[in-house]
């Protein structure tokens, strides 16, 4: 197991695999495919209720009953109650693309005209198919439906453009439809006796009546494309709903024959299915575009209006970060949306605004995408003028100018930051000062300037002097940082020149040459180091204030696609199209742990708490988040982690869902940072309590004693007594085992002390002079169970002169002496162990006292402990120094 593990995936909606609709009750929930698992969701708000396992393989079709799910995948069928799998078929020998809903049964339809019937009744015993159909060879089914009041049969559509009638029953062909010389792509059944409609691939609907094999009228669409969707209206109103590969939904008037209105910007690709909900004038419709969206018939012209909706992006995420303490994350994709998702409740994800943009694009005639703004390359943010102004800035694709996003309203700014208007060049790269009162912008040509935010106002720009005076850099500026004091402001351009300025004054204060061309730099406010990317595929971080190369990392193989920092500045990880994410701690100096993913990830960020790390990947268009096992399992890995291990390449394979695999990531080591302790990583309040826990106990006191029953129970035997209280009269098997136990009392307490797993483990760890086993037994007990097992050990008679032979305690307790001398000595669990003596000595310090064998270990063990704390005071004044030296430090 690595540090971070596959948890959960965001931003996805629905895929091309067509939805399901069914009603449970007074609600109506609709099942959709993300990929490897299906999502459900309540129709009534679109809130998401319930999230399926993850499969080996894509969803390819989908169809629900009740609580049962069913979802082809592969060449096998998976049958899920509610989130359980219960059974698994796999009678099919390729692909299953078709799923139908028939009755008590399930027929699923494969790529090589193989159908089977799959019987309701006892789902979780059967694993064979009731009834088996073979199809002609030259028939490709596309499509199935059954007719309504059509006992037993079913429609086949092709490729080749016919349809077919089957009797599942009998297992005969009834009939076949010619067709019209077009690929059937979707048919439905409509509300009226023996009519369907079919949509083919040359763009036209059909409807057709089946009882008598006659066209009754046929409609063509507007927009070229294949017609992929159809639903017929079942409020009374005689509309019929078909959407096409361009992602228009047009509606039909069957009674005009003639079409009522289109949705042009329906969906931004092709879409996937359409349902109107029975006796209600809704209609969703899903797509490709990972949306689906409700559209309802109450305007006074007929025409549909957007009901509600959900969606991620359409297309893969290029930039990623989070905000608001981690509880969010902002996400900029090819779609050129930019997107707030929420980590913790997905109903509160929402794109932001771009003034209007439907309104916009109906008025100019235009299609939504062309009025939004193109994909953003960069951007950055500062949560602590949210509320004031803008607080978040932009970059896009071959733009000259930033765009301000104010996150408290999620709607674009208003102000348009233009750098040199004068020679104006797309902007590269951005930045928002620590205060979050400054942008600073970097343009292609080589230009950095600074504004206001709040008024969106030039605050001057960054000029070199002795690049003649007329930009920063020669070359496009690919990053930019600033202080958290507001003092220098760093900067990179292209042809590895590192230049940091003076903020206020805005005149070069130092630079340095690296040697190799700089691809991307990121900068930690609070210990001041500067990671920089070249082409040469080396990660080398700077101190910014002495000008000093203070790391190297090399590992990567290919372009590095993202580059961060932890926000503790202890790690850096690092992307690449190689497909790993290494991880590299800043102190060490080295790799601790690398993951390998399918896809190569383009973009990540990691939470503030270091809890949850979110990543994009190629042609992904969610978000995928990794929990950091780090903060959530014992401490094993942790010190594994602190002692400087190194780490193998470990293989996720992020589908629409990531998957995790068992491959060890960790490889062990017994190294240690000389003069310096490791901690035992437990919880605080567990080592704190072994020396609070008398003034624990007197604050857990019951305020008064119990009081005695009144009545006893009427099956349990009692006896008379003069003072009137219950005595109950002990059975004869009771006086027995009471006898047996008095006569063993004694053997019992003298057995106590050497049965205990906690002197077994203190004698057998002692011989051997290891005591991991004894220290990890101890660190799982409980502070009281603790105490008790160290009072065992107390001698309470006055007896000094007996000899140690006969007195086991004393034994026990120098071998606990030794493992104190030996853990000191080590500087393990040190905290721990410190907790752990002082309520040693609160217990035993008497005994200690007495016994002169006892004295001298005391005596080593205070000489151990003192040498320690002198070595950790040296160098925690070392540390006071060099901090200061750097500080007063003028460059």
């Amino acid at each position: 197991m690595g540090i971070f593990e596959p948890y959960r995936a965001i931003g996805y909606i629905t895929n091309s695999v067509p939805f399901s609709v069914q009603r449970l009750g007074t609600e109506t929930f609709v099942t959709v495919s993300v990929g490897k698992a299906f999502q459900v969701y309540n129709c009534a708000k679109l809130n998401l209720v319930l999230v399926g396992p993850q499969l080996p393989k894509k969803i390819r079709a989908l169809a629900s009953y009740r609580e049962y799910t069913f979802a082809a995948y592969g060449s096998d069928i998976a049958v899920f109650k509610r989130a359980h799998q219960v059974a698994n078929w796999s009678s099919h020998n390729a692909k299953v693309n078709l799923l139908l809903l028939f009755g008590d049964h399930i027929l699923s339809v494969d790529i090589n005209g193989n159908m089977f019937m799959w019987a309701f009744k006892g789902i979780e015993d059967s694993q064979s198919p009731v009834g088996q159909v073979i199809l002609d060879r030259k028939f490709s089914p596309s499509c199935i439906m059954h007719p309504d009041t059509y006992l037993n049969k079913v429609i086949l559509g092709s490729l080749e453009g016919s349809l077919e009638l089957w009797n599942i029953s009998s297992k005969k062909k009834l009939f076949e439809f010619k067709g019209w010389n077009s690929s059937v792509c979707c048919c439905v059944s409509s509300p009226a006796l023996d009519v369907v409609a079919i949509g083919c691939a040359d763009g036209k609907v059909h409807v057709h009546n089946i009882r008598y094999d006659q066209e009754l009228f046929s409609f063509t669409h507007s927009t070229r494309g294949s017609v992929t969707a159809l639903s017929f209206s079942s409020d009374g109103q005689p509309l019929l709903a078909s959407g096409g590969s361009s992602g228009v939904i047009s509606i039909w008037n069957l009674e005009k024959r003639r079409l009522q209105s289109v949705i042009r910007e329906a969906h931004d690709s092709s879409i996937v299915s359409l349902h109107f909900f029975a006796n209600e004038p809704v209609l969703m419709s899903s797509s490709a575009d990972n949306s689906i969206k409700m559209w309802i018939f109450d305007t006074t012209d007929g025409d549909p209006r957007l009901l509600r909706f959900r969606s991620g992006h359409s297309a893969p995420p290029l930039c990623i970060r989070f905000y608001a303490n981690g509880r969010h994350i902002l996400s900029a994709g090819q779609d050129r949306a930019f997107r707030l998702f929420s980590v913790i409740q997905d109903q509160q994800s929402r794109e932001l605004s771009q003034r209007h943009v439907s309104k916009r694009a109906k008025k100019l005639k235009l299609k939504e995408e062309e009025i939004k703004l193109k994909p953003v390359i960069a951007f950055d943010c500062a949560e602590i003028r949210e509320r004031d102004w803008c607080n978040v800035v932009t970059c896009h694709v071959d733009t000259p100018q930033a765009y301000v996003w104010k996150l408290q309203n999620f709607v674009l700014g208003e102000h348009i930051l233009k750098p040199c208007p004068e020679n104006p060049t797309p902007v590269k790269a951005c930045a928002i000062s620590a205060c979050g009162n400054f942008a600073f912008l970097g343009t292609e040509g080589g230009w950095i300037e600074r504004f206001n935010l709040q008024s969106g106002a030039s605050r001057g720009s960054y000029l070199d002097k002795m690049e003649g005076g007329s930009f920063a850099h020669v070359g496009e500026v690919v990053g930019l940082a600033c202080d958290s004091t507001n003092t220098h402001v760093i900067s990179a351009g292209v042809h590895g020149d590192i230049k940091v300025w003076n903020f206020k004054e805005r005149d070069l204060k130092s630079r340095w040459e690296i040697g190799s061309s700089v691809v991307k730099i990121v900068y930690h406010r609070v210990n001041g180091l500067l990671a920089v990317v070249t082409d040469d595929l080396v990660i080398r971080l700077f101190d910014v204030v002495t000008l000093r190369l203070v790391r190297k990392f090399e590992g990567h193989t290919d372009r590095i696609t993202d580059l961060s920092f932890s926000e503790d500045g202890k790690w850096l990880l690092s992307s690449s199209m190689d497909g790993s994410l290494r991880i590299w701690d800043v102190i060490l100096a080295r790799q601790i742990d690398a993951l390998h993913v399918d896809a190569s990830i383009t973009a990540f960020s990691i939470s503030p708490n270091m809890d949850i790390l979110a990543t994009t990947h190629v042609d992904q268009n969610g978000v995928y988040l990794w929990v950091n096992q780090l903060m959530f399992t014992g401490s094993s890995n942790v010190d594994t982690l602190a002692s400087g291990m190194e780490s193998e390449d470990r293989d996720e394979n992020p589908s629409n869902l990531p998957e995790s695999k068992d491959l060890s990531c960790l490889s062990i080591s017994t190294q240690q940072i000389p003069d310096l302790i490791t901690l035992s990583l437990l919880p605080r309040s567990q080592w704190q309590s072994l020396i609070n826990l008398d003034i624990i106990k007197v604050r857990n006191k019951p305020i008064e004693p119990p009081k005695k029953p009144e009545k006893a129970p009427f099956f349990l035997p009692s006896l008379p007594s003069l003072s009137g209280e219950i005595l109950f009269k002990p059975s004869e098997s009771a006086n027995k085992e009471g006898e047996e136990k008095r006569v063993d009392s004694e053997q019992q307490k003298k057995s106590d002390i050497t049965s205990s797993q906690f002197l077994q483990l203190l004698e057998s760890s002692s011989e051997t002079k290891n005591f991991s086993a004894f220290t990890d037994y101890i660190k799982g007990l409980s502070p009281s169970t603790l105490d008790l097992e160290l009072r065992m050990l107390q001698i309470i008679d006055d007896d000094d002169h007996q000899e140690p032979a006969n007195r086991p305690e004393l034994i026990s307790i120098e071998l606990l002496l030794d493992y104190f001398i030996h853990e000191i000595t080590y500087r393990n669990n040190f905290e721990f162990v410190q907790a752990l003596i002082r309520l040693f000595l609160k217990i035993h310090g008497e005994t200690v006292r007495c016994q002169l064998t006892l004295q001298e270990k005391a005596k080593k063990l205070l000489d151990v402990q003192t040498s320690v704390w002198q070595g950790l005071d040296k160098l925690f004044q070392s540390s006071r120094c060099m901090i200061t030296f750097l500080s007063n430090s003028q460059f």
